[in-house]
């Protein structure tokens, strides 16, 4: 059962990994060096692809560690 629940594990990492890569900065590249001062740069609405995007990736993140938990109560 751990092996399964482990194989599971690392699907979900892997999954999470790509989830958080796809999603891009609202600030972008040129906030790195202070030019971030655009009326862009602030807070922005999460709609359609962003938003399903954003809420997976935070499903994923509260399953992995659910599911780092078990594993580890069981073994």
């Amino acid at each position: 059962m751990i092996t399964i629940l482990t194989i599971i594990q690392i699907i979900l990492a892997i999954a999470l990994v790509v989830a958080i890569l796809l999603q891009s900065s609202a600030a972008g590249i040129g906030a790195l060096g202070g030019g971030g001062d655009n009326v862009d740069s602030g807070y922005h609405t999460r709609r359609g692809f962003e938003k399903t995007l954003f809420n997976a990736t935070v499903v994923m993140s509260i399953l992995f560690a659910l599911l780092a938990l078990i594993i580890f109560i069981f073994s």
